[in-house]
């Protein structure tokens, strides 16, 4: 039996990681009262008592957290945005390469990758690796998501029945553009020119989309929408959970993939101008989907068991 501790299980992430396991006959999930979910003692005790904890903290608690695991066995998973860049975590997206799941394999520490950084890495990092695009780049990303990822408070105000009107409209906001996903955009696509990044949170519960429009002419190589299309598919070839492919209706949903672990690839354009599109749940693919399925990879099982 695996025994898990969910520290922070009370949040959208820490929620979602809980009902998906509690579903397993293989998972035993370490339980404290809220009482002792405010004893430091409590909560070491169970870190190093598991096999697998997840951390859905924010940061400076993160790292609090990590500071108390004293357990060589006990593999951490980290959801916050506390260790994504940091040094000796493995990246938890697997799919990028397989230098990316031989670490997730072998290491003790691994950092959840953000969701609207899982929908951009996964658009630009293959760009960057077959070189068709430069490191400086000026990586332009346009993204909408549902309200859940603002988490509890969010939530609360969006669902709300006397909520305020402008609530109805999609609003920007990261506005001085140095967004908290910004450094880990950079350090796994090896950028060294800083995208511009504009998020938008919008009046739907779960659901992302993450679109990187391209110039042609500002390209390394001489490519066309098929050409990406090939690329794109040959990259995440054999992936459980990606695909590439183009929307036939003429419109691209940001919820259809609500409740999954699935990320979607959506490439469109013209001769001279590509948009490059990412559609993921911001729950799924994008935070407590991605953190099991690390779990799953971490211990040798089948990655898509319970998602």
């Amino acid at each position: 039996m695996i025994k898990v501790f969910i520290d922070g299980r009370a949040g959208t992430t820490g929620l979602r990681i809980y009902e998906k396991l509690e579903e397993r006959d293989d998972i035993q999930i370490i339980s404290l009262s809220d009482e002792e979910r405010k004893q430091t003692a409590a909560r070491k005790r169970a870190i190093n008592g598991s096999d697998v904890t997840f951390l859905c903290l924010p940061d400076d608690a993160a790292r609090e957290a990590v500071a108390l695991c004293d357990n060589p066995d006990t593999v951490v998973i980290d959801a916050s945005t506390a260790h994504r860049t940091a040094e000796g975590w493995a990246y938890g997206f697997p799919e990028l390469s397989e230098k990316h799941r031989a670490r997730i394999q072998t290491s003790k520490r691994i950092a959840n990758p953000g969701c609207y950084a899982s929908g951009f890495i996964s658009l630009v990092y293959p760009l960057i690796g077959a070189g068709i695009a430069r490191r400086d780049y000026p990586f332009v990303c346009h993204a909408v998501s549902g309200y859940s990822g603002g988490g509890k408070s969010a939530i609360a105000q969006y669902t709300n029945a006397a909520r305020d009107k402008e609530l109805e409209s999609p609003r920007l906001y990261a506005l001085s553009l140095s967004h908290k996903h910004i450094p880990e955009m950079m350090k796994e696509c090896a950028l060294t020119q800083k995208p511009l990044f504009n998020p938008c949170i919008c009046d739907f519960e779960r659901g992302m989309l993450v679109n990187v429009p391209i110039f042609l002419s500002r390209l390394e190589k001489t490519v066309t929408v098929e050409n990406l299309l090939e690329m794109y598919r040959e990259h995440y070839a054999g992936s459980r959970f990606i695909s590439v492919k183009q929307e036939e209706s003429g419109f691209i949903a940001a919820n259809s993939l609500e409740g999954t672990n699935k990320l979607e690839i959506l490439i469109h354009g013209n001769g001279e101008q590509v948009l490059l599109t990412a559609r993921l749940d911001n729950l799924g693919k994008g935070a407590s989907g991605a953190a099991i399925q690390n779990m799953n990879i971490a211990l040798a099982l089948d990655e898509r068991l319970g998602l």
